[in-house]
């Protein structure tokens, strides 16, 4: 989960701040303090982590663009100039086109904004901000909510006091509401100084920055984990309250199977596996960033010499094509699968299923999957050549029937080809010629592809314009007829356009002559 971190470098960033000592401290340097404990245990802890920082004061700049490496990111600290008034708008837009340009807006962010809660003056500022929400029109609306999963963390460098002394501490609750009530608000408890203000750091690490550690098991074999990035609560949707559900820090493998059975699941959420060494005193090793090279260097040849339970499941899920169902808690299992890289690496990869008893209908009730061993005879076939899977429902579905999919050009070309065919060869085709024109009808109408009824309509009448002198005398009928139904359904408006109304072949003398005489 990519990390962008906001620093106010604003004029009231640089008010004195009175400290033991003969050293003058400014709330800047507080907040340069703070965010060199964040980026040390990020390093330590959290190295796979994409993180960028970004200044503001009136405009905002992009100091250090998406990076792993958190040295630039400290050398970043110590080169902030000082700049003019707040404007935390202008800082929010700016962390939404950076992270949009950078991930889209699926892949979900955390928003570090360290301030001193000093909303700023005139225009521009926050109060006039959220003053003007109700006036704004498309183009100029407010950047909260981001347009990509987010949490916000605002890092006050002032205390509650201070804030509440003003309306600041509202203004700042209205950001988080703004943004679906994901983040939180940090204050300093009590005088500031250095140790609060880690203190205050020391919250959101544990919050936000806590590695996920689990014991991964498979009968009498386990393995120590990290599970990366941190896997969130999922919040299950009850009639009378929502409630979190956690994974266990327990993560026990229940079976196997193939990929192709598996197939390509829908999940929560993808998590990276990567394995803990521990040496022979029972410490750990990794998986963080050594200080010293040669430290990091010696740590990995240790690691590299102890057997260790993940490396051998990942090298045999690559091997023999499966993947491992993992139990993550009471009703709620995941997989456990390998994951290329390139053509010389590859990743232990976890993904997590929604809970319930049955995750995936193509598979059936977890709880009643079994080895193939427990089976009469082998449902894979002496030859592996068929699979049990997918399990065929056992009542057919009142919606169980064919319907039109234009996902593809080449699928909406087909089906009014289909119908041109059938216009070519009236009037014995007539029946099957509204069947497939009363199909795309409907579909069109669904999809609210009313121009393709227009377009029909055209075509129809073109071919009536085009029918040769030998044709029955009533395919022109039965073709003008047609468009001039798809036509008045094109409108939107007309009661032909309704869903359920079916165009119906028009009775003529010559259709009544020509059933007479069959």
């Amino acid at each position: 989960m990519p990390t962008v971190v906001v620093m106010d470098v604003s004029l009231s960033m640089t008010r004195p701040v009175s400290v033991e000592g003969s050293e003058e401290y400014q709330r800047k340097h507080l907040a340069a303090h703070g965010l060199t404990m964040l980026f040390e245990h990020m390093a330590t802890n959290y190295k796979l982590e994409f993180t960028a920082l970004v200044v503001f004061s009136s405009l905002w700049e992009l100091m250090v663009p998406f990076t792993r490496d958190y040295n630039t990111l400290q050398e970043a600290l110590s080169n902030m100039d000082d700049y003019d008034k707040t404007c935390l708008e202008a800082a929010l837009l700016g962390v939404c086109n950076i992270v949009q340009q950078e991930w889209g807006a699926a892949i979900p962010c955390q928003v570090v904004l360290v301030t001193d809660g000093f909303l700023g003056i005139g225009k521009g500022s926050l109060r006039h901000s959220l003053a003007t929400l109700n006036q704004r029109n498309e183009s100029s609306r407010f950047p909260l909510p981001f347009p990509f999963p987010s949490k916000l963390y605002i890092m006050c460098m002032a205390n509650l006091e201070e804030l509440q002394s003003s309306d600041a501490l509202d203004c700042l609750e209205r950001l988080i509401d703004l943004n679906n009530g994901e983040g939180q608000i940090f204050t300093i408890d009590g005088p500031l100084c250095l140790k609060n203000v880690q203190s205050m750091f020391g919250k959101l690490i544990d919050l936000a920055y806590t590695p996920f550690h689990a014991v991964l098991k498979c009968g009498h074999l386990s393995s120590d984990v990290q599970v990366f990035p941190r896997p969130e609560p999922f919040i299950i949707d009850e009639e009378i309250d929502p409630i979190p559900k956690s994974i266990n820090t327990d993560l026990e493998v229940v079976g196997f199977i193939d990929i192709a059975d598996i197939s390509s699941p829908p999940v929560l959420s993808r998590h990276l596996v990567l394995p803990i060494a521990l040496n022979k005193e029972g410490d750990e090793l990794g998986p963080g960033i050594a200080d010293d090279i040669e430290d990091e260097n010696s740590a990995n040849q240790i690691a590299g010499k102890i057997p260790n339970f993940c490396v051998l499941l990942h090298g045999s899920l690559k091997v023999e094509g499966m993947v491992a169902i993992v139990q993550l808690g009471p009703e709620w299992c995941g997989m456990l699968y390998s994951q290329a890289d390139s053509k010389k690496k590859s990743n232990l990869m976890m993904s997590l299923f929604e809970p319930g008893p049955e995750p995936l209908p193509w598979l059936g009730k977890t709880a009643q999957l079994g080895p193939v061993s427990d089976a009469k005879d082998n449902p894979y076939g002496e030859d592996d050549n068929k699979s049990p899977f997918p399990l065929q429902p056992k009542h057919k579905r009142s919606y169980a029937q064919n319907v039109t999919v234009w996902i593809k050009p080449s699928g909406l070309q087909t089906d009014v080809q289909k119908i041109l065919r059938n216009a070519r060869k009236l009037p014995e085709k007539t029946q099957t010629f509204y069947k497939e024109l009363n199909r795309l009808r409907k579909a069109a109408l669904a999809f609210g592809f009313l121009d393709l009824l227009k377009g029909v309509a055209d075509m129809l009448e073109r071919e009536c314009t085009l029918l040769p002198d030998t044709m029955h005398l009533d395919a022109a009928f039965q073709l003008s007829h047609a468009a001039q139904q798809l036509k008045e359904a094109s409108t939107g408006t007309s009661e032909y356009a309704a869903y359920d109304h079916n165009i119906t072949p028009l009775q003529t003398d010559f259709s009544s002559s020509s059933a007479e005489r069959m």
